[in-house]
């Protein structure tokens, strides 16, 4: 992040560049996206140097939350919750519901949701798991509110 962040020509302290890194789902591509999205909010809103304040404030413009989930893997997550009750259910009704193609989902979304514990791919369909409903809001049918 540092590294393209002198190629840029921005200066950014070392905890915005963590902050665009942490949101970035380990993808250098994604990282640099951020990267340079940031630098315009930097340039506009503050005084050209990305710090945290200005890395959480672009960050929080373009949808990117907390845990790296954009505005389609929110949609993905609480679409499943909202209309399919948490699943199962298959990617292409997923896909339809959302407005999303099949292979973009399989290929682009998917795989960081199940590597961050949101989603499960199971023989009968895709299912949210409890992180989902937390990170939601949400309450699971059947289940009990926790405090943790």
């Amino acid at each position: 992040m540092l590294r393209s962040a002198s190629i840029l020509r921005t200066p950014i302290t070392d905890e915005g560049a963590y902050e665009i890194a942490r949101r970035s789902r380990g993808t250098p591509r994604i990282a640099n996206a951020l990267l340079r999205r940031t630098r315009d909010f930097a340039q506009i809103k503050g005084n050209g140097k990305i710090d945290t304040e200005i890395a959480q404030y672009a960050l929080n413009a373009l949808n990117v939350d907390e845990h790296g989930l954009d505005e389609m893997d929110n949609k993905i997550l609480a679409t499943i919750i909202n209309k399919f009750k948490g699943g199962p259910v298959g990617l292409k009704t997923i896909a339809t519901a959302v407005g999303e193609d099949e292979g973009t989902i399989e290929e682009v979304y998917e795989p960081f949701l199940i590597q961050e514990g949101f989603l499960m791919r199971t023989a009968r369909g895709r299912e949210v798991t409890e992180a989902a409903y937390r990170h939601l809001g949400k309450i699971k049918p059947g289940g009990t509110p926790s405090l943790f």
